[in-house]
């Protein structure tokens, strides 16, 4: 039996050594001392442990990886002493088990064996998990290469953790794994931590493997950190195999999505999606409680209408809609809705039969996706950019392209050339706005300096700050709320000194107009015509579709209207864009050059400065409270790592 074993063996080490050697690489057992760089480097032991089998690729010394193909199955013949002795191994494992430690060492996270070769050979033949052995870790030397960085992670995590079966390929994955699980990166792992980890992991592992992820180029482990963001490590804890299998399969598209870089993750959709020739009975049935000639739809609002310039304008385009489609379309909305409580306003707003919903702020983005696959018949949006997910879209406006205009007034009325900026939340987008504003004031002021002031900065005293710079004109909130005793907002003209204030212009979010060119899609049948693309869908709508604009006072000088009609028609028609030509940053660091555009994706993920702007942008723990889930989820400094 033990030599029909090796045999079995033999074949696939056979094969495995001949499909390398006709690809041209090398057939037998990587050797650690064919890899190590010559230079000395510093060594530790880690006594005796679990190896992982699958991370045992090869041997310690060259002279020992000639009898195994590069999968570890022997490829001498049957009749050598090899083989008896690898057919005794055999025999003894499944009579009795291996226990005898093998001696190996760990390098960047991989294991070399010096003594036990064909020990690991058996046990990789009857699949064995793990096996024990005394290692010697070899440290590389610490360098910016990211492979030497995010191992130096790993070592760190090993070291609370103790734990060496779950590796990552990118730096920051080992510490969103601990935070993930609530712990802190110092805080060592008890033997029960271990042990339900273990269990967790394996339980989770299985499933993905089952529903064909061995075929996906994404680790188990970069898998399970999606699935741990999704669902939270304590739930995940208490789940059945049944659940995590369930949940698994339906959130399958996530760990597709997994396979691509950030850029082809998204599919940025610049413009509604050209109309079908349909009318709103081919819009496709929806399941369960389902209408075709009629929608409903739900807003989830974080604040109320009265409380928040966002809430408000966001009731304006609901409201919007209710008006353009009184027939077609009933509309709901939640208010006050938080983190806390979002989960059950969705299920509450699913129950009452919307078939879409629109959460209005990023901080829902996690649980619309948990109530997106739990609930695929409906169609749910949330109000963030760039966010790399399947089962919910999301939307924003490119408000960068108005706040080029409004800077271009500020520059132009800025008598003394100092302008403030008011900004909220340094998120994806903001920077973006911040910049494009910049480059306005300074196309017609070249002397023109822009003060960034952020609101959500502890102890912020922002009308001290404006006193202290004594700009003529001041970039506000966009919109006021209808019970706000302050009226002025958008751009608005002081008098040095802090005299006389008049409002300029205001930019417009126009989001009834999005909404509506929204609903419009879907009653022509063109969602599941973006649907076709295997990638996240984001709308990102600007001028030309008629969801950004802006409007001028009528104190403004005529020659400045005119300015701002030509600059919105070039901008409609496509003959401009924003971030277009020559442009330096802080520190007159080139980040573009003459004649180039920025795309898309650069736009959106800005994190420098234009170059007359003052200030900087925040880190996350400079800022208030309130501030901090939406830069959880969408903050600048949260995307770098």
């Amino acid at each position: 039996m033990a030599l029909k074993d090796y045999n079995k063996a033999f074949r696939y080490g056979k094969k495995e050594y001949e499909s390398r050697l006709l690809a041209g690489r090398k057939p037998t057992l990587e050797s650690l001392d064919e890899i190590l760089p010559d230079e000395a480097l510093s060594t530790e032991s880690l006594g005796l442990v679990q190896i992982p089998i699958d991370q045992i690729v090869g041997t310690r010394y060259s002279g020992r990886s000639s009898a195994f193909a590069s999968n570890f199955m022997p490829i001498l013949e049957s009749n050598t002493e090899f083989a008896i002795k690898w057919a005794k191994l055999s025999t003894s494992h499944e009579k009795e088990g291996i226990h005898e430690p093998i001696k190996a060492w760990e390098y960047m996270n991989k294991f070399y064996v010096e003594e036990g070769n064909k020990r690991v050979s058996v046990m990789k033949f009857f699949g064995a998990i793990s096996i024990p052995g005394t290692v010697t870790r070899i440290l590389p030397k610490k360098t910016n290469d990211k492979n030497v960085k995010v191992y130096y992670e790993f070592v760190n995590f090993y070291r609370v953790s103790k734990v060496n079966y779950i590796t990552f390929s990118e730096e920051g994955q080992y510490a969103q794994l601990i935070k993930e699980m609530g712990k802190h990166p110092d805080e060592y792992w008890t033997d029960d931590d271990r042990l339900i980890f273990s269990s967790v992991y394996a339980r989770f592992t299985a499933a993905f493997h089952a529903q064909g992820g061995q075929e996906l180029e994404v680790s188990s482990a970069e898998a399970f950190l999606s699935f741990l963001h999704l669902y939270s490590y304590k739930r995940v804890e208490e789940m059945s195999v049944e659940e995590i299998n369930e949940l698994v399969k339906k959130a399958w598209e996530e760990f597709v999505l997994l396979q691509y870089n950030d850029e082809e993750k998204v599919e940025l959709k610049m413009t509604p999606t050209e109309d079908k020739p349909s009318l709103f009975e081919k819009w496709l049935p929806l399941g369960g409680n389902k209408e075709p000639s009629h929608l409903k739809v739900g807003f989830i609002y974080a604040k109320t209408p009265h409380s928040s310039a966002w809430t408000y304008s966001h009731e304006l385009g609901r409201r919007h809609l209710e008006q353009t489609f009184p027939n077609e379309v009933t509309t709901v909305s939640y208010e006050n809705i938080t983190e806390k409580n979002i989960a059950s306003a969705l299920e509450e707003a699913i129950h009452a039969g919307c078939n879409i919903i629109f959460t209005t702020t990023p901080i829902f983005a996690q649980e619309s996706l948990r109530a997106a696959i739990t609930h695929p018949e409906v169609r749910i949006l949330n109000c963030s950019l760039n966010t790399t997910h399947r089962y919910i879209r999301t939307y924003y406006t490119r408000m960068h392209e108005a706040k080029f205009l409004m800077g271009a007034i500020a520059g132009e009325m800025a008598e003394n050339d100092k302008i403030v900026y008011i900004a909220d939340y340094p998120i994806l987008g903001t920077i973006a706005q911040i910049n494009a504003f910049a480059l306005g004031a300074q196309m017609t002021n070249p002397r023109a300096k822009v003060y960034l002031e952020w609101s959500t900065l502890k102890e912020q005293d922002i009308e001290k700050r404006i006193d202290e710079i004594d700009p003529n004109c001041i970039s506000g909130k966009d919109i006021i709320v209808p019970d706000d005793n302050n009226h002025f907002y958008g751009v608005y003209h002081r008098e040095s000194g802090g005299g006389e204030q008049k409002n300029l212009a205001m930019p417009l979010c126009h989001w009834g107009k999005f909404y509506e060119e929204l609903i419009r899609t879907i009653m022509a049948g063109n969602w599941e015509q973006d649907n076709d693309v295997e990638k996240a869908i984001n709308y990102w709508w600007g001028m030309p579709t008629g969801v950004v604009d802006v409007i001028c006072s009528k104190k403004l000088p005529a020659g400045t209207v005119r300015l701002v009609n030509v600059l919105k028609h070039n901008y409609k028609t496509g003959q401009f864009h924003t971030f277009t030509d020559q442009m330096y940053a802080q520190g007159h660091i080139l980040k573009e050059k003459k004649g180039e555009t920025l795309s898309p994706e650069e736009v959106i993920e800005m994190d420098w400065l234009a170059e007359n702007i003052i200030g900087r942008i925040p880190k996350i723990e400079e800022l208030q409270e309130q501030a901090k889930p939406v830069l959880t989820q969408q903050g600048i400094e949260t995307r770098k790592g």
